[in-house]
């Protein structure tokens, strides 16, 4: 992979959102798509996504200054939120109850973690 690539994964998206991507992005399994457009398209492309999306889930993996060298985008119902962790770009899973993620100190209060 070069270093502009992109990579966007769409979960139970609208009819027609894919095929909008594959003007810029190259499907390589259903709902995954990878491209290399310009920041300004990609930018737009993810304004679209994230107003089209409705039910679905849509997650954008883009070229960032950070450590990783990557960021992370997401939008729909029911998604995964990129939290960032002392610098790295981690994912948290929504919860059950639609409360969101905070950290906590549950691993230190676990006696078999030291």
């Amino acid at each position: 992979m070069s270093a502009g690539t992109t990579v966007v994964v769409l979960i139970a998206a609208p009819s027609g959102l894919r095929g909008h991507l594959t003007r810029w992005f190259v499907e390589v399994a259903a709902g995954v798509f990878v491209g290399d457009p310009n920041p300004r398209i990609r930018d737009r492309l993810w304004t679209i996504l994230a107003e089209r999306i409705h039910d679905g889930q849509a997650v954008m993996i883009e070229p960032a200054a950070t450590e990783q060298g990557w960021s992370a985008r997401t939008a729909g119902r029911d998604r995964w939120a990129p939290v960032d962790f002392d610098g790295l770009t981690l994912m948290a899973r929504p919860r059950q109850n639609g409360q969101s993620w905070r950290p906590t100190n549950e691993a230190k209060e676990n006696g078999m973690i030291t």
